[in-house]
């Protein structure tokens, strides 16, 4: 089995796309948070001490995106067209558990996937959601970061549900 990130060498590379056909690409992935009622309720009300948490965590979601081929070795970097985010409240106030989702998209005409960008906004706007409230909370749980779906490309469409 041929090592894509390997050259004839042996040596690290990074893959050439220079033949691959520029097409629409498409990712969405997914993760949460678990966090305590009263690091719930700040952010609902929007009174943390460090101010706007969602407001932040979306910024910076779309700001590891963007930096995305700063920080995985060989990421090829994207002019990437659009990153969305949303996100999402679960509460289950019976076993005490209270959730944030974020969702990011990423979006961009290349060679090559934007896969990697979708779950790096999705880590750094959760790793931002935990920065601005550990005064409070320690104990919070970033889990389930997965890609929900990708379009584009020669591997085509996958969907994870």
């Amino acid at each position: 089995m041929k090592l894509t990130h390997i050259n004839e060498n042996n040596n690290p590379t990074m893959v050439d796309i220079s033949t691959k056909d520029i097409s629409s690409r498409i990712a969405v992935a997914s993760g949460e948070i678990s966090v305590s009622k009263e690091a719930f309720e700040m952010i609902v009300n929007n009174n943390a001490k460090k101010g706007p948490v969602i407001d932040t965590a979306i910024i910076a979601a779309i700001m590891g995106s963007k930096k995305t081929s700063d920080l995985i070795p060989m990421c090829h970097p994207l002019p990437l067209s659009k990153v969305d985010c949303r996100i999402e409240y679960k509460i289950d106030e019976q076993s005490n558990t209270y959730i944030i989702v974020l969702e990011v998209t990423t979006q961009c005409e290349g060679k090559t996937g934007v896969e990697m960008e979708a779950l790096s906004g999705v880590s750094i706007g959760l790793l931002t959601i935990y920065d601005m409230l550990k005064a409070v909370d320690k104990s919070m749980i970033i889990s389930n970061i997965v890609l929900i779906s990708k379009s584009g490309g020669k591997s085509g469409d996958y969907r994870r549900y």
